[in-house]
């Protein structure tokens, strides 16, 4: 670590950096969309100096919308990277998507960063996927601060907002200062006023009245950071009424916040430039480096051996794709977090991964070669000699690796397990619109996959219908917009299918009989048949009872291959595969010269329809079991909801931290939108699962209207 030296009311990191590169913090910002995360980004550029007006670059592009939807959605949407640099500290800041449907990208910022900044809007109330998010990091220990935004908003309420803070993070959650308005901060510290009138910093005094509110709030601060103290005498020292130095306080301070135990609150206005530099100097000296964030798991690529490496420079290549993006003209760019060793372009690297091959992603163990290295903002990729153990950086020409994947030397390879991915949930059935799009289509999804680990591509053998398995509309929708925009490939959404079925409701028999007469050879085939179900999942059986050879031996194979086909088309106008069935043949008729294999195959599916047709057909449906995780107070209304969609409860659990499992058994057709609906009903706070149960016999009334719709 470079050395320290007091400014404000942390510390900065100050003096030559390491002969090995400049100290890094790789900070991620996480909050719900509006907070203002992006907006904060632009501010903290423009503090640092690293650019000179809100939103720009000196190339005129903006900071941190790298795709063209943004704008249109006006919402972030993809995982951006802002790198700044304060007093030789190089601030790596990943903006993450606040919607639910990129949470894709919110999880990427997560594996890479070391330090998360939530980010809370004091004119709105905490969400409680904001809630979750912060139980989330709670469980693995990342260091997190909380940033308190909108000081200016008419409807700003900072004292209820710090509260509601509190009650939802921890008491462990203290502001490390006090807004004196939208134009100024007390230091809670060092009990000094900084004010940024005119967009730059000074310092004063406090009046009697800032001095008054301090005292409490101050004893409090204090007491936090002491109770987190490795020094067990400090605390009878400070109860005894002696002055604890600020320098103990703040390196303990300091310490805390880097072991993820003590969560500093900075109240910050974008507008106006004020917490700006107060929270630069947080994140420069008391975020934690990569060398004190723990390791993920690393083993070689059969799994059995565990390495421990440290965020050594000199130390063997390991690094992770965390977001890649592709560009028709530039080419495929992946972002790196380099987590060992020291990354150089032209270098040949082992890329390893991934675990995600249930989602159309290939398994990837090969040599390829890197390319330039670049350190993006905004648009702007700036080019850079080499990438140190513990920085971000964007490689160009990686053709083969994909998100989630592992670099490695060639000669050393090795593997990371990526982050956990929720599963996509919400599938979008697609067609292309004409032949040039059909073309495109599959090269056009490919890049997709390579970019989007929460996204999956199903191409469905029942219903043959090309389905987008997605994390939600919004989701879906940048989706489509990207196959147009980037990879001019359009296509329409039809109504999804699910895979019915049919069987049969009892027993019957039936004549099939195909007799035609043409100028040369005819057509002749007759074949009897009884028709029986069968239990669920015992699938078919044909049985042979033909006697006195009323149908040939050499034809008796082309009855079952017919009645097979049969069953593949259906027997109804809806045209569902028929399963679980056992069809005998008696009897039949055959003709000397008319009679062929093609006449028997066509004899056997038509003695199915009309056998099909006089026992009546019972349409099987699938059925899934579903997990639902919603807050205690959703339990009602999910178990409400579930009923409504033909499903039967199995039983509840309770999860702890206020929240419960529902688990229950639903019809496939019930839940098609389930994603969309359960964000609604729960206010983006329910998650569920699902898995295929089984088949079931579908309610008369919802199959007629099915059956009716496909005639």
């Amino acid at each position: 670590m470079a050395t320290r030296h007091q400014t404000g009311d942390v510390t900065e990191t100050g003096g030559a950096p390491p002969a090995d590169g400049v100290d890094v913090r790789n900070v991620v910002l996480v909050g719900h969309t509006g907070a203002g995360k992006t907006t904060l980004v632009e501010a903290l550029l423009v503090a640092s100096g690293t650019i000179h007006r809100a939103g720009r670059v000196e190339d005129g592009s903006t900071v941190c919308d790298h795709d063209d939807a943004e704008i249109r959605q006006q919402r972030s949407v993809a995982l951006a990277l802002a790198p700044l640099m304060h007093q030789q500290v190089k601030i790596n800041l990943l903006d993450t998507p606040g919607y639910a449907d990129f949470v894709g990208d919110l999880r990427a910022g997560l594996r890479a960063a070391d330090c998360a900044l939530f980010v809370v809007s004091t004119a709105e109330p905490i969400d409680g996927t904001t809630r979750m998010l912060w139980a989330e990091c709670e469980a693995v220990g990342m260091p997190r601060a909380v940033v308190l935004t909108k000081l200016d908003h008419p409807r700003s309420d900072y004292a209820g907002t710090l509260a509601a803070c509190r009650d939802g993070f921890g008491d462990n959650v203290l502001p490390l200062y006090l807004p004196t308005g939208a134009d100024g901060l007390i230091g809670m510290l060092s009990g000094r006023v900084f004010e940024y009138a005119g967009g730059t910093r000074s310092e004063r005094d406090p009046s009697e009245d800032e001095a008054a509110s301090l005292d409490t709030a101050r004893g409090e601060l204090i007491e936090g950071i002491i109770e987190e103290s490795e020094d067990e005498t400090l605390m009878d020292r400070y109860l005894a009424g002696e002055d604890i130095e600020m320098k103990v306080l703040v390196d303990d301070l300091e310490r805390a916040v880097a072991r993820g135990s003590f969560h500093p609150v900075i109240p910050v206005c974008s507008a106006t430039g004020v917490g700006m530099q107060e929270l630069l100097e947080v994140m420069a000296g008391a975020f934690p480096s990569p060398a004190e964030h723990p390791m993920p798991e690393v083993t070689t690529l059969d799994g059995d051996s565990r390495r421990v490496l440290p965020a050594d420079p000199g130390g063997p290549l390991l690094a992770e794709v965390v977001k890649t993006t592709s560009d028709p003209y530039v080419g495929r760019v992946s972002l790196v977090r380099v987590f060992s060793g020291t990354l150089r372009p032209d270098a040949t690297v082992h890329v390893s991964g991934h675990f995600l091959a249930d989602r159309g992603h290939e398994e990837h163990d090969e040599d390829e070669r890197v390319g330039a290295l670049s350190c993006p903002l905004g648009k702007t990729l700036r080019p850079v000699a080499e990438a140190h153990a513990g920085d971000l950086v964007a490689v160009a020409k990686l053709s083969r690796a994909e998100t989630g994947d592992t670099l490695s030397d060639r000669d050393d390879p090795l593997l990371m397990r990526p982050w956990s991915m929720p599963e996509p949930l919400l599938p979008v059935a697609i067609v292309a619109r004409a032949k040039a799009d059909d073309d495109k289509l599959a090269q056009g999804l490919a890049r997709l996959v390579a970019e989007d680990p929460t996204l999956r591509v199903e191409n469905n053998p029942e219903t043959h219908q090309l389905v987008l398995w997605t994390m939600g509309e919004a989701h879906a929708d940048l989706l489509l917009d990207r196959l147009s925009s980037r990879y001019g490939v359009h296509v329409d959404q039809v109504g999804l299918r699910v895979p019915l079925r049919e069987t049969l409701a009892g027993r019957s028999s039936a004549r099939g009989r195909h007799v035609k007469q043409t100028g040369g050879h005819g057509q002749y085939a007759v074949c009897e048949i009884e028709v029986e179900p069968l239990p669920e999942g015992m699938g078919f059986e044909f049985v042979d009872k033909v006697v006195g050879g009323a149908v040939p031996r050499q034809f008796i194979p082309s009855v079952e291959k017919g009645v097979r086909a049969q069953m593949e088309r259906g027997t109804t106008a809806a045209a569902y595969p028929m399963v679980d069935i056992k069809v005998t043949l008696y009897d039949g008729k055959a003709h000397s010269v008319d009679s062929s294999d093609m006449a028997f195959q066509t004899a056997g599916g038509l003695a199915l329809k009309e056998a099909a047709a006089a026992a009546g057909v019972n349409l099987l449906e699938p059925v899934d079991e579903i997990s639902v995780m919603v807050p205690d107070d959703y339990v009602g209304t999910v178990m409400g909801d579930l009923a409504g969609r033909r499903g039967r409860v199995l039983g509840t659990e309770a999860v702890g931290s206020g929240r419960t499992v529902v688990r229950a058994e639903v019809p496939q057709t019930e839940i098609v939108r389930y994603a969309i609906d359960l964000r609604a009903m729960s206010h983006g706070t329910g998650t569920f699962t699902r898995s295929y149960a089984r088949y079931e016999p579908m309610p008369q009334n919802v199959a007629a209207k099915i059956t009716a719709g496909s005639g």
